[in-house]
């Protein structure tokens, strides 16, 4: 996916759900509720495998035929994310849930973190449910192009 395209995507994605703010739930802060409901545990749960760096969590919570989109890979299967990605969950230190808005079966979470290094990072995270699992994830991170963990 091209990055004018994925940027597009979030931008669509953040009019669609400003616009369904009626029916949309926002929660601002460390989580705040987001226990309470069955697709924010899901989320959540997303992010806690990451900073425990927990792979049996990870695929419990990833829909068959999951995809994961950010500007370095497009829509990669689970294999690709555990082979590319899942190394750099040994350099997350922390991840802070700072605006997450649901609508339904979609969620859209901007989070702030830390690596190991001290190094903060911040990814907008687009995620896609079906029947209690996350089916596609798209990922923003700033700044620059290359996520604070991979050491590049």
């Amino acid at each position: 996916m091209k990055m004018t395209h994925l940027l597009g995507n979030l931008l669509l994605a953040g009019v669609i759900l400003s616009g369904q703010a009626g029916f949309a739930q926002t929660i601002t802060g460390k989580t705040a509720g987001l226990d309470n409901t069955p697709n924010g545990k899901i989320v959540k749960a997303w992010y806690t495998a990451w900073q425990i760096r927990d792979w049996n969590l990870m695929t419990k919570i990833l829909a068959d035929g999951f995809t994961f989109s950010s500007p370095l890979d497009d829509h990669i299967n689970i294999n690709a994310v555990k082979e590319r990605c899942w190394p750099n969950a040994g350099n997350i230190k922390s991840v802070d849930i700072r605006q997450l808005i649901m609508n339904g079966d979609v969620v859209f979470v901007i989070a702030n973190g830390y690596n190991t290094a001290g190094k903060f990072f911040r990814n907008c995270d687009y995620f896609v449910l079906k029947d209690g699992k996350i089916s596609s994830y798209e990922c923003f991170f700033g700044p620059g192009i290359n996520y604070p963990n991979s050491g590049k």
